[in-house]
């Protein structure tokens, strides 16, 4: 079991880790300021999802074996790639709407939560990262490593929540005073669709 000094320190690092920036957090901030709070919120939970399996591989070992794989490395790594350009190419054809405060697309919440989840499991780079943080936290004398691992992961996720909802929140009250505007939400749609374009150009180039 992990000590609360363990603990707290641990939920530090991770929430100023959130607010860094990064391809998660620009993901949500995109999405929460063009489609509103809500949806920012549902992407959240959905990269949240993915924060879950990513702690259940470290947990079982099965992080170390993917990570020790450089096909696999390399077909996730275009597999996101390929989804980023994807959405590049819906926000930068998506339509504009007059109607103040509304969505730019009526996106189902499952659409959404799928954004997050695909987000996360498609960037290698998450799993060397949690090999590399997660381990740094615990101690061997405090009982099951794989027990440890697994509470690090659940501190991870609150923090994640708590560090995200705040983006999405800001992100969306500042979307919500453009989308009135038709020549703002067409110009909300092409830096949503630069930033996802580089973001997919920054995974296809990443190295193991």
């Amino acid at each position: 079991m992990l000590t609360l000094q363990t603990a707290l320190a641990f939920l530090g690092v991770s929430l100023l880790l959130g607010i860094t920036p990064g391809p998660d957090n620009i993901f949500v901030l995109v999405q929460s300021a063009s489609h509103g709070r809500r949806a920012g919120m549902l992407v959240v939970l959905g990269l949240c999802g993915g924060l879950l399996v990513h702690t259940s591989a470290i947990a079982l070992g099965l992080a170390a074996v993917f990570a020790a794989s450089p096909t696999a490395f390399v077909v996730l790594k275009l597999a996101g790639a390929a989804y980023l350009a994807y959405l590049a190419w819906q926000a930068f054809t998506a339509p504009v709407t007059d109607s103040s405060g509304a969505p730019v697309a009526a996106l189902r919440p499952r659409q959404l939560l799928l954004r997050g989840v695909i987000m996360n499991l498609t960037n290698p780079k998450v799993v060397f990262f949690f090999l590399a943080f997660l381990p740094q936290f615990v101690d061997p004398t405090r009982g099951a490593v794989a027990l440890q691992l697994a509470q690090l992961g659940a501190i991870f996720i609150l923090a994640t929540l708590l560090s995200f909802g705040a983006i999405s929140y800001f992100a969306a009250t500042l979307g919500q005073s453009l989308r009135g505007s038709a020549k703002a939400q067409r110009w909300m749609n092409r830096a949503a669709a630069t930033v996802f374009a580089g973001l997919a150009l920054r995974l296809a180039l990443a190295q193991r």
